[in-house]
């Protein structure tokens, strides 16, 4: 064996590279042919290599934190602050009071309406109609007292002797407020109205809601078991019975009252009125009309102590 010849161990002959072949000629040799994989290239390698580079999300710029600052506050965050704490200016404050003022008033008005509202809609047709035309007669009342002042206005207006016509009328005048005031008798067509109280159950408040009641309906002269009623009168509890400006009355009790009977009546009997609230405490009331009522009970006129006329 030459020198040349180099054997493996094992006396295997060694494969030799020719003289003139580089290691690029032995790559070449090693390369796949075209189309095909590599030996050592696996499909998950190739299927790396054809896939782009992965390029990192992009992070929002409201979530991205300022340059040499505290991280930018996302819209939430904005509308947050700019809702709380709240910023109230005082125009802002006082339009915020008036509202509710005036929000307040309405619920008030809107309650009272509906109270009076369940009171009518409880009623009666009749009862109803009987409260409809009391409204009715009070304004017409009214019309007339507008219509009999105007008149007078033309009388001294037109009258040749005005002076005349002037103490005249005063003299009429001071006939009608001495009717009111109880100092001169008076009759007229009107109602009597008695009631009985066998179980001492009726109280110095249920007259006194009667006489205001009948004042309302338009009553002129008042008289209650002989006392005058005028409008300072007053009424007070007196053991068992009642005492009308200081004068003590027993039951039963009797109300002789001038006005129009038609308007009188209805008023004492509406529902819930009077005549019902003394019915539950077991008294018994009884109205009666009538053509003429006299009302003789006087009271003495009072002089003023303080008061004096501002005419000269």
């Amino acid at each position: 064996m030459s020198d040349h010849d180099a054997t493996r161990p094992g006396g295997t002959p060694r494969s030799e590279t020719p003289r003139g072949e580089t290691a690029g000629n032995e790559a070449t040799r090693n390369r796949a042919p075209r189309g095909e994989a590599p030996q050592d290239e696996t499909p998950t390698t190739r299927l790396r290599k054809e896939l782009p580079q992965e390029v990192p999300a992009a992070v929002p710029r409201a979530e991205r934190p300022e340059e040499g600052g505290e991280p930018a506050l996302t819209g939430r965050q904005r509308l947050v602050q700019g809702l709380w704490p709240p910023r109230v200016s005082r125009a802002q404050l006082i339009v915020a009071l008036l509202l509710f003022g005036l929000g307040f008033g309405l619920a008030v008005q809107v309650a009272s309406n509906s109270e009076s509202d369940n009171a009518l809609r409880g009623a009666r047709q009749e009862d109803l109609v009987r409260i409809l035309d009391e409204l009715d007669d009070r304004s017409q009342r009214l019309e007339d007292e507008k219509q009999g002042l105007e008149k007078q206005r033309q009388e001294l207006e037109n009258s040749s002797d005005q002076a005349e016509e002037a103490r005249r009328q005063t003299i009429e005048k001071e006939k009608q407020l001495g009717v009111l005031a109880g100092t001169v008798a008076a009759q007229g067509p009107g109602i009597t109205m008695v009631i009985e109280d066998t179980k001492g159950t009726v109280e110095a408040d249920m007259l006194l809601d009667a006489i205001q009641e009948l004042r309302a309906a338009g009553a002129e002269a008042i008289q209650v078991n002989g006392v005058r009623v005028v409008a300072g009168t007053y009424l007070t509890e007196s053991g068992k019975s009642v005492s009308v400006d200081g004068n003590k009355i027993n039951a039963p009790y009797r109300f002789k009252v001038i006005g129009k009977p038609q308007d009188l009546e209805p008023a004492l009997n509406i529902p819930g009125g009077v005549v019902q609230t003394l019915e539950k405490e077991q008294a018994t009331v009884s109205v009666e009309r009538s053509a003429k009522i006299v009302v003789d009970a006087l009271r003495a006129a009072e002089q003023p102590d303080y008061a004096r006329s501002s005419s000269q």
